[in-house]
């Protein structure tokens, strides 16, 4: 999404530890989110909130504590792995 909107320059990849959002050393090395992290960029005519949320189990209440500040969500769930 950081891409296509032009916030990035190229994709970021998780596996080579080049994303924007997974930054803690632990992040990229592991290739999986464990601190939630938030990021605003203009998409067309709106301005997106997109907040990275951790998957794996263990950090369920690091993704509790990030929703508790939503006013509504759309979730983007992928199943790759």
């Amino acid at each position: 999404m950081l891409h296509y909107a032009g916030f990035t320059r190229k994709l970021g990849d998780v596996d080579s530890g080049s994303t924007v959002m997974d930054y803690l050393p632990a992040e990229r090395s592991r290739g999986i989110t464990i601190q939630s992290a938030a990021i605003t960029f203009g998409w067309r005519d709106a301005q997106v909130h997109l907040i990275d949320t951790p998957g794996h189990v263990d950090f369920t209440v690091e993704v509790e504590r990030a929703m508790r500040v939503l006013d509504g969500a759309v979730a983007i769930i992928d199943a790759v792995a």
